[in-house]
């Protein structure tokens, strides 16, 4: 396997890849954080389930539908600031505002002024969240043109981001904490406060110490005008076919589907076996247990596994090393069976630095392996590059695998027979979630294996394609 040496101006200085990577961290807080405020909406507010629901997925659909209409917006923005970073600090102003205003709910107030307060600032906060995270990751895949440097800046930038994981399953504990709040919705109102203005403050740091790429030699961008609004439509459909129409980035998206959505589908099984399996039912016993098990999950992933697999994705290839750390993450998935042992609960924790590989290799990967596919869709389609549009596309897919995955998840409990009213579950209900919780994960895992297996942008013609892109429009240098 032929290896490059990367060009001292291919480095990214540490300051701006801490820069970047706190940017991902704020990325990463506000939906770890919504996963625990959201539980608040039912227990704490009384909210039909129904309506938590809606209030749970309308704004989600929003969002999904934006990110690659900002992704096109970005991309062909031309300003004295750049195309990325006057949107990451106005989004991610925005997005901390509006977390903090979202969760100033009241039990006193109706359920209809509630729910229509909820949705709209919701729905304010999910635009500003598109705008703020749709450019940041087309910033990342611009930081750098080499192909090892991009997945050191993007191991830097995960494992930043799996400190939100580390601290988001404490939210819930200090939300209902006495010495915090008198109650829990004044307790989500507080913190709330307090994750919206870190988010804020960590958000705008790219857009203060990163560099962008200077755009003097990335011709042919579309001119955005509402004038122009017919043509700026038909361009950015023809933007969006031509990234559906690129190959090796099919294969990211669907290996990113099928990993992520076999993760988030067994996601909540665990906290279900801990209580009802290790604590025959017993909350009270069950305690702690599943906060430190998400939060053991998160450090595992931030300082044993990214740290690993970027070191193998710059000495076996991005490919080999996603193969190699979804075998691994499989052996972890199997190890549960063992490790779930109502006798000895600490062996809960004995899986979880295999199983981290998984979801730990995926996102510090993926993330650099779009990169590259960018300097290809550049050599295949010209100018504009579309980083923001192969971002957004990408995080597309990662939604529509959330999405998928929780109906399969209710699905799966149904289908074992778990009973939410019942305090114990009987035996062959547990026995049949345990199997789940270990199957499912592995299937989706071989199968990603499957459609990445010829992928073929490998080191040596990642540089090649480099080579011909710079003899076409010059060395891109950063402004």
């Amino acid at each position: 396997m032929t290896h490059y040496k990367t060009a001292p101006e291919d480095i990214v200085p540490v300051g701006e890849k801490i820069a970047f990577g706190l940017g991902n961290l704020a990325n990463q807080l506000f939906p770890a954080a919504l996963g625990v405020f959201m539980i608040i909406l039912v227990l704490a507010l009384k909210i039909d389930p129904f309506f938590a629901g809606i209030l749970a997925a309308l704004p989600r659909l929003i969002d999904a539908l934006t990110d690659p209409i900002m992704g096109y917006i970005s991309d062909n923005t031309i300003s004295k600031w750049g195309r990325r970073k006057p949107y990451i600090f106005v989004g991610s102003i925005l997005t901390g505002i509006t977390f903090m205003i979202m969760w100033q709910l009241y039990p006193e107030n109706s359920q209809v002024y509630n729910f229509f307060f909820f949705l709209s600032m919701s729905i304010l906060f999910y635009v500003g969240y598109t705008i703020f995270a749709t450019p940041l990751i087309g910033l990342g895949y611009e930081m750098t043109s080499d192909y090892n440097e991009r997945t050191r800046l993007m191991g830097i930038s995960q494992l930043m981001g799996q400190v939100a994981w580390m601290i988001a399953p404490w939210f819930w504990y200090i939300i209902y904490l006495p010495s915090f709040a008198d109650s829990a919705p004044e307790g989500a109102r507080i913190l709330s406060i307090w994750v919206g203005a870190l988010c804020l403050v960590l958000g705008i740091m790219p857009a203060l110490f990163c560099k962008e790429i200077d755009q003097t030699n990335l011709q042919g961008k579309t001119k955005l005008s509402f004038k122009d609004f017919t043509a700026n439509m038909n361009e950015f459909v023809k933007s969006i076919k031509q990234t559906f129409s690129n190959g090796p980035f099919l294969k990211l998206c669907g290996a990113t589907f099928l990993i992520f959505n076999g993760f988030q589908t067994i996601a909540q099984f665990a906290f279900f076996i801990i209580i009802y399996y290790l604590f025959n039912g017993d909350s009270v016993m069950a305690g702690q247990w599943p906060a430190w098990f998400g939060t053991v999950s998160a450090f595992a992933t931030a300082f044993l596994v990214i740290p690993v697999i970027t070191y193998l994705g710059t000495k076996i290839g991005k490919k080999n090393a996603f193969i190699v750390a979804t075998l691994i993450s499989i052996v972890g998935y199997a190890l549960k069976w063992w490790g779930f042992n109502p006798d000895n609960p600490w062996l809960m924790f004995l899986p979880i630095p295999l199983m981290s590989f998984g979801i730990g290799g995926l996102f510090t990967l993926m993330m650099s392996m779009t990169a590259d596919v960018c300097d290809l869709d550049e050599l295949n389609n010209g100018l504009p590059r579309r980083e923001a549009t192969f971002g957004a596309v990408y995080w597309w897919m990662v939604k529509l695998g959330t999405a998928v995955a929780l109906l399969t998840s209710g699905a799966v409990l149904k289908w074992v027979g778990f009973d939410e009213n019942a305090v114990v579950q009987t035996a062959e209900t547990m026995t049949n979630l345990r199997l789940a919780d270990i199957l499912i994960p592995i299937i989706t895992a071989v199968m990603a294996i499957f459609v990445m297996w010829n992928y073929d942008i490998t080191e040596e013609k990642a540089y090649k394609i480099r080579e011909i892109l710079i003899a076409r429009r010059g060395k891109v240098q950063k402004g």
